[in-house]
């Protein structure tokens, strides 16, 4: 037993390549990565930034009520929600290294336009046309990692890429920190305005690089830095699929109608919800309204930074582990729905005696515990992409969209209902509802995993029927 395992760990970090392979991999791992994870790192600088300037100014200065933070944040989704879809659909027209620039220097304006407002309705109207050139990073990123890297090497990547975005989560506080401390008042300026101006900067450089440098997909690139040899290796390296017009009723039809899409969908509108303690603030609207304590602005900015820490942990920890149990993704929804139960009845228990000094620690304790969750956005993507990898190109970009779309639909009025700013501090609502889903997406997790082996097996047995046995390793190429 041991032996056998120290023989999958040997093959798992010493992985064989067939020549010029690795240089392969070394190149696109340098130009994709540091574009896509330096973008999904602005990207989510700019979300994490809205709740740091709330807690750090903005809420007075322009008079928020009730649930006008919500409102906000439902109105990027709304817009994230109608660019999913035809955000993908566009990488099959225009070529990534064009659109996915495009797209971020519109945001980096809007974000810089932010700075100037003067009322929570004007960064509503803001933040839905942001939600709309934002919707291709995550989505889109997935579906070009789906495009360059083999089903074992997706899962560390795409863990990687979703790390840089909470790694932008957790510096945003620090930045915010940052900036109240040493431009407050500069110029007439508040440090939160200052914050979005700065924000918006940093991601003109970023979108320069893409345009020169990003690869597009294997059978388009036209990238200086690989050699011929090296694309048609790179072409080789994914299974051949028919990559058909997407335009057409007959797409749409079988998309739609598609298990896959209602499968995968489902597992992410369920585990986006899992999320929602994270995504929602939830520890730094704690500790605006702490019933005893009260926190500064460095501590508002400076604590909630946790969370996303132990994401990146666990994040690259769950990527890794599944792609060395050979795409085990499901095993993520297990270890997802027992936090989520675990985490709310530790606040729903806190909750009873909130003045008790233990109180505050078991909150501190659930929501950092909580932070975890993030681990299922790398993984199920890439569980999706693992899935989609014998289907046509732009029927994985619909589903892997799909996704996205449908969580974020749900998450638009899910989290004013649930997790909205004026039932802070304890969110009892919002804590029997992740409770609920946690438990739904174990029975779902269950269900996906038994439907996705069973299509595998079935593949592989019609691929070796259309081969016949004297042909057995051509199977085993991409399988």
């Amino acid at each position: 037993m041991a032996t056998a395992t120290r023989s999958r760990l040997r093959e798992y970090f010493h992985t064989e390549y067939q020549p010029g392979e690795r240089k392969l991999v070394q190149k696109i791992d340098f130009f994709i990565l540091t574009f896509c994870c330096l973008s999904y790192f602005t990207n989510y600088l700019d979300r994490s930034n809205l709740n740091n300037a709330y807690v750090s100014g903005m809420k007075e200065d322009l008079g928020f009520v009730g649930n006008q933070l919500n409102m906000i944040n439902t109105c990027f989704t709304v817009g994230y929600v109608i660019g999913q879809i035809p955000a993908n659909l566009s990488l099959h027209y225009i070529k990534p290294r064009y659109f996915f620039p495009a797209c971020m220097v519109i945001w980096a304006g809007l974000t810089m336009v932010t700075a100037s407002v003067h009322k929570p309705q004007s960064i509503m109207a803001i933040r839905f046309f942001q939600g709309i050139v934002e919707a291709t990073t995550f989505v889109g990123t997935h579906y070009i990692l789906g495009s360059w890297y083999t089903e074992r090497e997706l899962g560390k990547r795409s863990g990687i890429f979703t790390a840089s975005g909470l790694a932008g989560t957790m510096i945003g506080g620090f930045i915010q920190t940052g900036i109240h401390t040493s431009l407050d008042g500069r110029n007439g300026l508040s440090g939160w305005r200052w914050l979005f101006i700065i924000d918006g900067i940093i991601t003109l450089p970023i979108a320069v690089y893409g345009f020169i440098f990003f690869p597009d997909t294997p059978s388009t690139t036209s990238a200086f830095y690989l050699t011929e040899s090296e694309r048609t290796l790179a072409i080789s390296r994914v299974p051949p699929v028919e990559d058909k017009s997407p335009v057409s009723w007959k797409f749409f039809k079988r998309c739609f109608t598609s298990w896959f899409f209602w499968g995968f969908v489902v597992l992410w509108i369920i585990a986006g919800e899992t999320e929602s303690f994270s995504t929602n603030a939830l520890l730094a609207l704690y500790m605006k309204s702490h019933p005893t304590i009260k926190y500064s602005v460095s501590q508002l900015n400076n604590y909630p930074t946790g969370i996303p820490a132990v994401g990146i942990i666990s994040t690259l920890f769950w990527a890794t582990l599944t792609d060395f149990l050979n795409g085990k993704r499901y095993l993520v929804g297990y270890f997802i729905a027992v936090t989520g139960i675990a985490t709310s009845a530790m606040i729903l228990a806190a909750s009873k005696d909130p003045t008790n000094s233990m109180s505050t620690s078991v909150v501190f304790a659930a929501y950092y515990w909580a932070g975890a969750v993030y681990a299922c956005q790398a993984t199920f993507f890439a569980w999706a992409n693992d899935t989609l990898r014998y289907e046509e190109h732009m029927f994985r970009a619909v589903v892997l969209a799909g996704m996205n779309l449908g969580s974020n639909a749900v998450n638009a009025w899910w989290s004013i209902i649930f997790y909205g700013a004026s039932m802070a501090p304890w969110f009892n609502k919002g804590m029997w509802a992740m409770i609920a889903v946690s438990i739904l997406l174990m029975l779902w997790t269950v269900a996906l995993s038994y439907t996705t082996a069973k299509h595998e097996k079935m593949r592989k047995a019609e691929l070796e029927q259309s081969y016949g046995a004297s042909d057995r390793k051509s199977v085993t190429d991409y399988s």
